[in-house]
């Protein structure tokens, strides 16, 4: 059977009944196709252009699963409407890129681009740097290329019509972001023009405040990084896009070290480097904002579903963002954005959800007694109902469970230790700290109100560390030092 447009659902599961799964994991609403009185009715009248359509996934996100659903069952993969064409244009952009590397220069290879322009996408050009990443070109390659072939591809993708969504998507919001970045950028880059001399000191006494503050300013672009890392990055994983998110990432990082760079030439006023990596970190903020506009949100709103953006959406408030409050009024044709699931796609079998992800029992008690903390909960009747075993400070045996906190303690402290759940109950204290001394090691004591969202006392922590080496540490030691 041929995938395309046309393709009735019950056709598909008569052929196919484990592709109902597939599609459940794809989008819930097709958790309809479980029920036989309804797989019957829908599934007669539903093809998979309404199906796409009724879930807001992708026909060629749809279709896609679906053969690699058949593939993977039967070990033959079934014609797909358009696949071979897609594929067709991503080894054509691949090649225009290989000969980029190979010391072709961005003109030769435009008038190439512009012949296909009419039917490549934003996302088949992240398709052709996550290939070039598979065929074994080095993410750092990648990277040093983006920009060359960005000036390739950047009239053409000019030529597109421009991206329109609601004011409160994510996508509105990104760009709000970028507006605000641009002008702060366009700014500076005419100032760090007016330095290039050197300066003498006029000019610095009459720009130099300004940067300060300019800079200042466009350093909260962090917020608007960490966002696409942590919301959008891992929604395109979900749908195996990972290359372009592992290039643009890395040149994040390129901007965090030059922007780290220029804060610090300004502080010590050495305006030399503060105007060459200047000129240079507003350079790449300017390429990457054109690469978002032209590329990646196109490419996410080709493939997202409103599920996905529901989920980028969700957890944005918590990061923050960058110069701007977003607008209101969008909300994911699914529904309310609470009803989005909480799972992620791929994220396994985990019978243990919690507010940020999911666990079963075995990665849970692993997780736990893997921190380096003695961890005991006591629960709102003031009997012990957990406690770690792998980082002990203080003695536990399994005796203690179940029983009251008091009786775990010597007569001496006891008003003490019912002092402090005391003010816990009550509201008049959220923690208590203590440290002590013993055998050469210091040990950091801190007991813990535990809350539930109305505010309702459910039981105390306690938790003690061995911090003698922390206390000792100086300087710094970065994760690229390991």
């Amino acid at each position: 059977m041929k995938i395309d447009k046309n393709v009735k659902i019950l056709d598909l599961l008569k052929e196919s009944p484990y592709l109902i799964d597939v599609l459940v994991n794809i989008s819930p609403e097709f958790r309809k196709l479980k029920n036989p009185l309804l797989r019957k009715t829908i599934g007669r009248l539903a093809d998979l252009d309404h199906a796409s359509k009724m879930t807001g996934v992708p026909f060629e996100e749809l279709s896609g699963a679906i053969a690699d659903a058949i593939e993977k069952e039967t070990g033959s993969r079934p014609e797909v409407a358009g696949e071979a064409d897609s594929k067709s244009n991503i080894e054509e952009l691949k090649s225009i890129i290989r000969e980029l590397h190979e010391g072709k220069t961005p003109e030769e290879q435009k008038e190439k681009f512009a012949r296909l322009l009419s039917r490549v996408s934003p996302s088949e050009i992240a398709q052709m740097e996550q290939s070039l990443i598979a065929d074994g070109m080095p993410e750092e390659e990648v990277k040093r290329l983006c920009d060359v072939h960005v000036q390739v591809f950047a009239e053409s993708l000019e030529a597109q019509k421009k991206l329109e969504v609601p004011p409160g998507h994510p996508v509105h919001t990104f760009q709000l972001e970028n507006r605000e970045v641009s002008e702060l950028v366009d700014r500076a880059r005419f100032i760090l023009a007016d330095l290039e001399s050197p300066p003498d000191d006029e000019t610095l006494k009459k720009w130099g405040e300004e940067l300060n503050t300019m800079f200042e300013k466009i350093s909260r672009i962090e917020k608007h990084y960490l966002r696409k890392e942590n919301q959008l990055f891992p929604a395109l994983e979900d749908h195996g896009i990972s290359g372009p998110s592992k290039v643009m990432w890395a040149i994040h990082d390129d901007i965090r070290g030059l922007m780290k760079s220029v804060r610090k030439g300004l502080e010590s006023k050495d305006f030399d480097s503060v105007t060459v990596d200047g000129i240079v970190l507003v350079t790449a903020i300017s390429d990457m904002i054109y690469k978002e506009e032209n590329i990646l949100f196109p490419m996410c709103l080709e493939t997202f579903s409103d599920a996905d953006w529901a989920r980028v959406h969700e957890g944005s408030d918590e990061i923050g963002y960058t110069l701007v409050v977003p607008e209101t009024g969008w909300v994911p044709a699914e529904g309310d954005l609470a009803k989005a699931p909480p799972e992620r796609r791929g994220a396994g079998e985990a019978p243990i959800w919690l507010n940020t992800g999911g666990l079963t029992p075995k990665q849970l008690d692993l997780v736990i007694n893997s921190l380096p903390l003695d961890i005991t909960f006591v629960d709102a009747t003031d009997r012990v109902q957990y406690y770690s075993d792998r980082e002990r400070i203080f003695p536990r045996s399994p005796g203690i469970i179940g029983r009251a906190v008091q009786n775990c303690h010597p007569p001496s402290s006891v008003n003490i230790v019912e002092q402090i759940l005391d003010s816990f109950k009550s509201g008049e204290q959220d923690s208590a700290d203590f440290w002590i001394q013993s055998d050469g090691k210091f040990i950091y004591i801190r007991y813990f109100a535990i809350r539930d969202e109305d505010g309702n006392y459910e039981g105390t922590l306690e938790v003690s560390q061995e911090v003698t080496g922390i206390r000792a540490l100086e300087g710094e030691r970065r994760l690229l030092d390991w």
